[in-house]
């Protein structure tokens, strides 16, 4: 096997094992550009739905990092699952689960020592955009960490399969002046965006 025909193969396979990776991601940006299309009945934002609102005391440490407090938090109400958090001021403590198909956000108030919790109804918007930014390896859970890999191994794979593309054009002098249209045309256009946006 010669290595052009190595690199066809190679970027005939990464094609078909990348597809739904490119499919989720190309339609998963529309929420993104064009949110009106994805609202409930025309609704503006996500309705929540209270789930509890209970007494609740917690003591931390001066300085305690949001993501430290809310563990704390999420454990001592018998919650689990995948996180992030932020103080929005020194009495209150905002924590917000998440999986692609719910979300659950919660509002610690230090100063009237009181949890509130309100679920989000699983909608198609928070679904796509989830599916899209989602990534990372700061959740202390195995497929969160399984999924960063996979998310690392597919941007590889678009390298590959660009690398395999242009080596595949090169190849073929027919093919060679519009190659370089697109090529140019496409940096261009990104250039131009990147320095007047």
């Amino acid at each position: 096997m010669t290595f052009q025909h190595f690199n066809r193969r190679l970027h005939l396979y990464l094609a078909m094992f990348l597809l739904p990776w490119f499919i989720i991601y190309g339609v998963s940006s529309a929420p993104f550009s064009h949110p009106t299309w994805f609202r409930n009945a025309g609704e503006g934002r996500i309705q929540w739905l209270p789930r509890f609102d209970k007494p609740y005391a917690a003591e931390f440490a001066p300085g305690t990092e949001a993501r430290v407090a809310a563990a704390q938090v999420l454990r001592e109400n018998g919650l689990d699952g995948a996180y992030g958090a932020n103080w929005v001021n020194p009495r209150q403590l905002n924590i917000f689960m998440f999986s692609f198909l719910s979300a659950t956000r919660l509002s610690y108030h230090l100063d009237q020592k009181r949890l509130v919790a309100e679920d989000r109804p699983s909608e198609i918007t928070p679904i796509l955009t989830g599916i899209h930014a989602r990534g990372g390896f700061e959740q202390p859970f195995v497929m969160n960490d399984l999924w960063g890999v996979v998310v690392d191994i597919v941007c590889i794979g678009f390298l590959l399969w660009i690398a395999t593309g242009i080596y595949m054009w090169w190849h073929l002098p027919s093919t060679r002046v519009w190659g370089w249209v697109a090529l140019i045309g496409g940096a261009a256009l990104f250039a131009i965006f990147l320095v007047t946006l």
